[in-house]
């Protein structure tokens, strides 16, 4: 079996207006679902991805609210990279700008990358290159045609530079593609994303706001999913399957101290809301639905952001 590349990446952040204001407002990334961590349904879990909610374009939020700050080291998602269309970079470089957001722009295997960071302080940086265009989400300040379309990679802090390829390559099928000032994997049927590592930085990372939790890498269905976590429970600790709702999965830390899942295409996020109410209300995973009135009480309300789908 090959990994067919990201499903998602989670992070750890602050307050959720902040959130919906960065990633929906600024970023234009449509906001698919509310609903909540299911080890503490009195936080938030929020879901931003393109018009559909498609793997491989979905970043997800835990709302820690009055947290502490985590430390950004090794063991962790250090930058998430996003693709944006080819003749789009000057129109992020001046918007971010235009938000008094700092960007730099860093030359990396031959193609510029627009590196800025959130409020919380997550890392993220804008890729330019050739794809199709798949997202026709688009809001009042960021036409379909120069859309964040999916992940573009990541970076990882690694606390094992030789562990970490065994997973990308001998587990995963991951081929590396050269060496600069870190290593580069792309998988052969989507080299669109690209995986880079580095264990440059000494400490070891923790979780809090800034950081990111885990990555998530996809698998078609269920039957695939079981069949992964036999090839990887003798190598490593993998947890038992667990229900999403909007996909299963599986979960284990790899040798560099990556928490890793692996998460199905399916069902996706059309189970319980419309197309057009994707995201607008709080979904409750059915085990809380009983304490609806109760959680309410304790999360704080948010303004989504607001967008549509290109009529292009």
């Amino acid at each position: 079996m090959k990994m067919e590349g990201i499903h998602h990446i989670t992070a750890i952040v602050g307050h959720p207006e902040q959130t919906s204001r960065f990633y929906g407002g600024v970023l234009g990334l449509r906001l698919v679902k509310t609903t909540v961590n299911f080890d503490d349904p009195t936080t938030y879990h929020l879901y931003f991805g393109d018009s559909e909610g498609s793997p491989g374009s979905i970043m997800t939020f835990f709302n820690w609210m009055n947290d502490y700050k985590g430390i950004r080291g090794n063991g962790q998602v250090g930058i998430t990279y996003f693709l944006i269309p080819q003749g789009s970079f000057a129109f992020w470089q001046e918007r971010l700008q235009s938000k008094q957001i700092q960007t730099k722009v860093v030359e990396s295997f031959d193609e510029k990358q627009l590196h800025f960071e959130d409020e919380h302080g997550l890392q993220l940086a804008l890729i330019e290159r050739d794809v199709p265009l798949t997202n026709d989400w688009e809001t009042s300040e960021i036409p379909a045609k120069y859309a964040i379309q999916k992940f573009g990679g990541a970076l990882l802090y690694t606390g094992s530079i030789e562990a970490t390829k065994q997973l990308l390559e001998k587990d995963f099928g991951y081929v590396s593609r050269g060496t600069s000032e870190r290593e580069r994997f792309s998988l052969t049927d989507n080299q669109d994303e690209t995986i880079d590592l580095c264990s440059s930085i000494e400490e070891r990372g923790s979780f809090g706001i800034g950081t990111v939790h885990h990555i998530a890498w996809r698998t078609k269905d269920a039957e695939e999913q079981l069949q992964w976590q036999q090839k990887l429970q003798a190598k490593y600790n993998v947890t038992p399957v667990q229900d999403r709702d909007y996909f299963e999965s599986i979960y284990f830390r790899e040798g560099g101290g990556i928490i890793c899942e692996i998460a199905t295409d399916e069902p996706g996020f059309f189970i319980d809301e419309t197309d057009g109410q994707l995201g607008l209300t709080l979904q409750l995973p059915q085990q809380y639905e009983a304490n609806r009135a109760v959680i309410e009480s304790h999360i704080v309300p948010f303004q989504r952001p607001s967008g549509n789908r290109s009529s292009q």
